[in-house]
């Protein structure tokens, strides 16, 4: 049976994060979005964890649903946190992001308890800085429970994430040392999608994992993983992640990934921000890595970054194949990784076709009618006929998810922290509805 989670999520105890950033509210998003599973985060945060564990009770085994919710179909949570690693290696500053998965408040507590006694701050932020080299912390995991896991974060984040060009390390035997073969999967990032991952060699055994990293609410379930389970459990979970690097023959797998469009991530080109400059690969070949404004090195980007260290026999994986709804669909031509659909978030078609903002209460009406009269975001977004959206939300809206569907839309991508523009009609042009194909998708 398919699951669809959200795995990489933030309570309102870290920086930056919304105050709705609450289980309940959690809750009742996932219900409109259409996600069975997500995940009570920030799990070392105190104030948080005696929250989350008064407010859960065990559902299925190591999952969690909020006692006395009434809801038609709970959702579940799972206990993880994302821990910020500062720390010296090779003579260089490491700064790298890990989510860390358990299967128990028991063993989310040993975790936590450990982390204290080596000194770690876990009162400041829900996603604490330790001085925990990558290695480090996924040794002492294992040794206080053998079933947590830990997947590497958006690990092309320029100064976050493990394969990062300002912070992180060439490659994972690089950065976990012997612990390296206990890393199952990684986690996409925004500005990359899996085809990109699939060119890296060491990436052809991993699972490819991917999650919206919310920080509010309405941003969940941007990106997110699919799973074919064979009933719901933790360990069902985890075995899915760990197929393709232990040949397993477990049935439970990844079915499939939903991604945002990786040009719209926040990092997808280098560039410089404040000086408005935004370049890609060949513009950095051919003029290097200083800023025509400011003489300063630019931030390098994720597609750069990326085309540095893939294995040239890798490339050309993927290949696009349309459904009965129109819904493109990439494919792995080696058959090894699952498939992906690239998609923009239901709010902003709504208010594109509005000519409004996300924030105008117009586009949220029409967002929460369209998910409410056709089940959820993920239902318009994937399975609902264009026919059945048009009635609901007028054409132009239908015609908005038609083009996102086809990947008939235009994205200016983002740089150095500031995300890419999505333009779903291009200026001037004819906003008719295109014919929907009819290739039937079989995989």
């Amino acid at each position: 049976m398919h699951y669809v989670t959200d795995l990489h999520l933030h309570s309102k105890y870290s920086r930056a994060v919304s105050p709705q950033m609450t289980l309940t509210v959690m809750a009742s998003y996932a219900e409109q979005k259409g996600i069975d599973l997500l995940t009570a985060a920030d799990f070392t945060h105190p104030v948080w964890f005696k929250e989350i564990s008064s407010l859960l009770e065990e559902a299925e085994e190591g999952l969690y649903r909020l006692k006395d919710d009434i809801r038609k179909k709970p959702v579940r949570f799972l206990l993880s946190t994302e821990i910020s690693s500062i720390y010296k290696q090779g003579e260089k500053l490491r700064r790298i992001h890990n989510l860390i998965f358990v299967p128990s408040f028991e063993t989310a507590e040993k975790f936590t308890k450990a982390l204290v006694s080596r000194g770690c701050n876990l009162n400041a932020d829900g996603r604490p800085i330790v001085g925990i080299s990558s290695e480090a912390l996924l040794e002492l995991l294992l040794s206080i429970d053998e079933r947590g896991f830990l997947i590497p974060c958006h690990i092309w984040t320029p100064h976050f994430g493990v394969y990062g060009s300002a912070s992180g390390f060439a490659s994972l035997e690089e950065a976990f040392g012997k612990m390296a073969k206990y890393v199952y999967g990684i986690e996409t990032g925004l500005s990359s999608d899996p085809d990109m991952n699939w060119q890296i060699k060491e990436l052809m055994d991993r699972t490819i994992l991917s999650f919206s990293d919310a920080h509010s609410p309405a941003k969940m379930v941007r990106e997110a993983t699919v799973f074919d389970l064979e009933e719901l459990s933790y360990e069902n979970l985890r075995q899915a992640i760990m197929r393709l690097m232990t040949k397993s023959q477990t049935k439970n797998k990844i079915a499939y990934t939903l991604e945002f469009y990786p040009e719209e991530g926040k990092y997808h080109f280098s560039g410089h921000r404040n000086c408005k400059v935004s370049v890609g690969p060949d513009e950095i070949r051919s003029g290097g890595t200083t800023c025509p404004v400011c003489q300063r090195k630019l931030t390098e980007g994720v597609l750069y970054r990326v085309q540095e260290l893939s294995d040239k026999s890798l490339l050309d994986r993927v290949e696009a194949k349309s459904n009965a709804l129109g819904v493109k669909w990439y494919i792995d031509k080696k058959h090894i990784q699952p498939p992906y659909v690239k998609l923009v978030p239901l709010l902003e078609i709504a208010a594109e076709s509005l000519s409004s903002t996300v924030s105008s209460q117009k586009s949220k009406d029409l967002y929460a009618k369209l998910c409410a009269e056709l089940e959820s975001e993920l239902t318009v977004l994937l399975r609902a006929p264009i026919e059945a959206i048009e009635k609901v939300g007028g054409m132009k809206v239908a015609q908005g998810i038609t083009k996102v569907r086809e990947g008939t839309i235009a994205v200016d991508p983002g740089y150095d922290g500031e995300y890419g523009k999505v333009a779903i009609w291009k200026e001037g042009e004819v906003k008719e509805l295109s014919d929907v194909p009819q290739l039937k998708l079989d995989f």
